[in-house]
């Protein structure tokens, strides 16, 4: 199974590279995040043209997640247990399914903004919820493949920034939005990533001056996995092409390949 996660900053201004995407990379589960469209607005038939389920939560803001399958999408949940506003208002920002028994959460975690900004106090709150949500699904089913996956926004190691004096007293890379990262993995959740990548770790990088091609980037999309993911994990790697070319998001795609129980994957030649 192959299962993948991309921030595609606006599914509708990135319909065409997404489609060619699918189409290129093959996965089975995507992960979406920061559709900055309404649930009406997603391009359902397109995607759904390519063998894909769609579940989204988006309200036409800023914001915004999906969830495509083609190895079935069952269970959705929408939103985290406890969740917190923002402004009076419940941001979406998380979506969970299960696919070909994989357990999957796309997330798009608050930016945070800057420390003492109320914005970074719903960051935090919101990755305790996130912690909550997750945790509890570990100890209904501890044996279930589960991952969450997605645009933490924040860089787990100094390691995970080009430059960390660039970043020093900025957002994605203080000492409590490091600590909520640790919470999560003390469910017993592993950073999949870094055993499985070569080479240049960075999944996000800045539009301006020229980022992509100074190098100047961060590793902000994660993926965390419990035993029974991490365990199956066979390969892994950025699709730093993508993050190329005129119309690219500047997130790119991070793709994961599971080796999972047969019985959890519609037979060869089933209809998907």
């Amino acid at each position: 199974m192959r299962i993948a996660t991309w921030n595609v900053n606006s599914v509708t201004a990135r319909l065409d590279r997404l489609l060619a995407w699918l189409e290129l990379a093959q996965p089975d589960v995507v992960a979406l995040q920061e559709l900055k469209c309404a649930d009406a607005a997603f391009p359902t038939m397109p995607v759904q043209a390519l063998g894909y389920e769609v579940a989204t939560l988006g309200t036409g803001r800023w914001n915004g997640v999906a969830l495509l399958s083609r190895v079935g999408l069952d269970e959705v949940t929408h939103g985290l247990t406890g969740q917190p506003q923002y402004e009076g208002a419940d941001e979406p920002r998380a979506i969970g399914a299960t696919c070909g028994g994989v357990r999957v959460w796309s997330v798009y975690v608050p930016n945070g903004r800057e420390p003492g900004h109320d914005h970074y106090g719903y960051k935090l709150e919101w990755l305790a919820a996130l912690r909550v949500t997750v945790g509890a699904e570990l100890t209904a089913e501890p044996s279930r493949p589960l991952a969450i996956i997605g645009d933490f926004n924040v860089a787990p190691t100094d390691d995970d920034v080009w430059d960390i004096s660039v970043f020093e007293g900025s957002t994605h890379v203080t000492e409590p939005e490091r600590q909520a990262l640790a919470d999560l993995r003390e469910l017993g959740l592993a950073d999949v990533l870094p055993r499985a990548l070569k080479g240049n770790p960075y999944t996000f990088w800045d539009y301006r001056n020229g980022a992509l091609h100074r190098g100047w980037g961060m590793r902000i999309d994660l993926v965390y996995a419990n035993p029974a993911f991490a365990g199956a994990v066979t390969d892994a790697y950025i699709d730093r092409d993508e993050r190329k070319g005129k119309g690219a998001s500047d997130h790119a795609p991070v793709v994961v390949d599971l080796d999972v129980a047969a019985q959890a994957i519609p037979a060869a030649g089933a209809e998907r």
